[in-house]
């Protein structure tokens, strides 16, 4: 028999979806005050029930229209939402959390954007907390008892078990389980296996896994296409970073050194020339004519040469960078630099290994992994013409190989503040010159890849439309890096957590391209900014290649990186 007797509030609270069409003017007017009741900065949409026995204590609350917060949820911090979102009775919500729209929260599940250290020095209850936040893309199905823990960005349209436990970022589409929880599959396989089957799986056959080439998010034709675009546009992309006289990086801006090395990367790796509003030759002289012949280096445009130490050497600076990238860009036009690095030459095993112990491990590792990029390039360079010891190089590995972290296989220590940021940026600039560019092992590449990973899920850096190209890069080499050191393939190491990510980034990646201007370097302030421009497009095709070479699909892009971002090493040992 159907019970049209009017619900109570009580039964509203765990059946809130009754409420819209059953609820009386009483029953309206007694929500409207519970929510006018929740403290904190707080928005509600049309046609939202919260239910009284909810224990809502939110600093900032932003419900989406048709969404409902149901009995006994606990809900604190700071809680976005999209439309038609569902907290289930007895879900907790903590820290920082965004749904999309579409989300539907199982009963007793747990989402938890937030954390707190457990250092040795301090008891638990006195360790400060931190939070990376958790985002939820559209359309997401979680179950009941499921626990998300700070810093998992969940892609759209994923479905997780109840019970899961989940610690890992997920892959739009990916159907996942189990503690902690593992990709299944791809929710998009079984209706594409019944459009080719009728319905049915074969005995015995596996599905495949979400982040491996069979459940790809980009099309099977898209890296081939994207490529094809960017090599008919390249001509047009660099000549408008041409005032006439000198590369910008983009309109409107001051010519740059680094400019016109950028110029010379897209034009060899897309249409194998060299950029038509100079002849080779002459980019080669304007080129070969920056370095100061005294000191080796390559100040920017209207700049001094930097002064060196005691030691007769400087920092990290432009004028150290452009060691790298006029260099590589004369590699690329069949020549190198004209004049060796002197302070590279003169400084002794000794004062490296003093400059090394000085740099700033703990404030600044990227500065510090920069720095070893930078002279350990110039080294190189040193070494082809015939110029450096083996007593600095045996100096510079034997202290990197030392003081690498065994349980990150980094140098530097991460932060409440910034988290890995600094350590992994760091990492990849230091091993880029060193470990890589001499073709030489890591160490522990299995506790940098776990590192990575985890870096790879701070949302801050790598949630929707906050990635930029310096970020990017310094997540995807490392993870190339080590996945080739280690081998084994779609079996290695985490080997589906990897090509899940590079599968979300890539995806990401190739929809950013802008016709005519190429890439933007990324949001905010930080480098370029969002503007299309010579280094964002840089930088964006070497990640990509690096992406698909992950996934195992390079060869579809028809180009490879040859200069600065060269998956060869530039000398095979010291």
């Amino acid at each position: 028999m159907n019970d049209r007797r009017q619900p109570s509030t009580r039964h509203f609270d765990h059946c809130p979806w009754l409420f819209a069409e059953r609820a009386t003017e009483e029953q309206r007017a007694a929500q409207e005050e519970v929510q006018r009741g929740i403290g904190g900065d707080t928005g509600i949409g049309e046609r939202c029930y919260v239910a009284g026995s909810a224990a809502v204590f939110p600093d900032r609350l932003r419900l989406g229209d048709d969404s409902y917060i149901a009995a006994h949820a606990y809900v604190t911090g700071e809680l976005t939402t999209g439309t038609d979102c569902t907290l289930n009775p007895f879900t907790t919500v903590r820290g920082n959390v965004v749904l999309g729209d579409g989300v539907r929260i199982g009963a007793y599940a747990s989402l938890l954007g937030f954390n707190h250290s457990m250092e040795p020095d301090r008891p638990v209850f006195r360790q400060p907390l931190t939070s990376r936040g958790i985002r939820i893309g559209d359309d997401v199905w979680i179950g009941s008892h499921v626990i998300v823990v700070d810093g998992v960005t969940i892609g759209d349209h994923c479905v997780i078990g109840a019970g899961a436990v989940v610690t890992k970022d997920l892959a739009p589409w990916t159907v996942a389980a189990g503690n902690p929880a593992r990709p299944l599959r791809d929710r998009r396989e079984r209706r594409e296996r019944d459009r080719l089957d009728g319905g049915t799986v074969p005995e015995g056959r596996e599905r495949p896994i979400a982040g491996r080439a069979t459940a790809s998010v980009t099309p099977p034709d898209s890296l081939a296409h994207f490529a094809a675009s960017a090599r008919a546009q390249a001509p047009e992309l660099i000549a408008r970073c041409w005032d006439g006289e000198r590369y910008v990086d983009r309109p409107g801006v001051a010519p740059t050194v680094r400019a016109h090395c950028d110029a010379v990367e897209i034009a060899e790796l897309l249409l194998g020339t060299v950029p038509e509003q100079l002849s080779a030759d002459e980019h080669v002289s304007r080129l070969s004519g920056l370095q100061d012949p005294k000191s080796g280096l390559v100040p920017e445009f209207g700049e001094p040469v930097p002064v060196a130490d005691e030691d007769g050497f400087i920092g990290e600076g432009a004028a150290l960078y452009h060691v790298l990238c006029v260099g590589y860009a004369l590699d690329l036009l069949g020549t190198s630099l004209p004049h060796i690095v002197g302070g590279v030459r003169d400084m002794t095993a000794r004062q490296l290994v003093a400059r090394l112990d000085a740099l700033p491990w703990r404030t600044h590792a990227w500065g510090a992994g920069a720095w070893i990029d930078s002279w350990a390039t110039a080294a190189q360079h040193n070494l082809r013409h015939g110029h450096g010891g083996d007593a600095t190089m045996e100096a510079l590995f034997g202290w990197l190989l030392t003081r690498a972290d065994p349980w990150t296989g980094m140098w530097g220590s991460p932060s409440a503040e910034a988290g890995r940021l600094q350590v992994v940026n760091g990492y990849y600039r230091l091993t880029r010159g060193s470990f890589a560019q001499f073709g030489l092992p890591v160490p522990y590449p299995q506790r940098v890849v776990d590192a990575v990973l985890d870096h790879g899920r701070d949302t801050r850096y790598f949630g929707a439309g906050r990635e930029n190209a310096c970020n990017v890069l310094d997540v995807v080499h490392p993870l190339w890096l080590c996945t080739r050191q280690l081998g084994a393939g779609a079996d290695g190491y985490r080997a589906v957590e990897i090509r899940a990510w590079a599968e979300q980034q890539l995806a990401a990646v190739l929809l950013r391209w802008q016709d005519g201007r190429g890439f933007g370097f990324g949001p905010g302030t930080e480098g370029p900014g969002p503007e299309p421009g010579l280094q964002g497009t840089e930088m964006w095709l070497a990640i990509i290649w690096y992406l698909a070479d992950l996934l195992g699909r390079a060869e579809e892009l028809g180009y490879r990186p040859k200069g600065i971002h060269r998956p060869e090493p530039a000398r095979q040992g010291l």
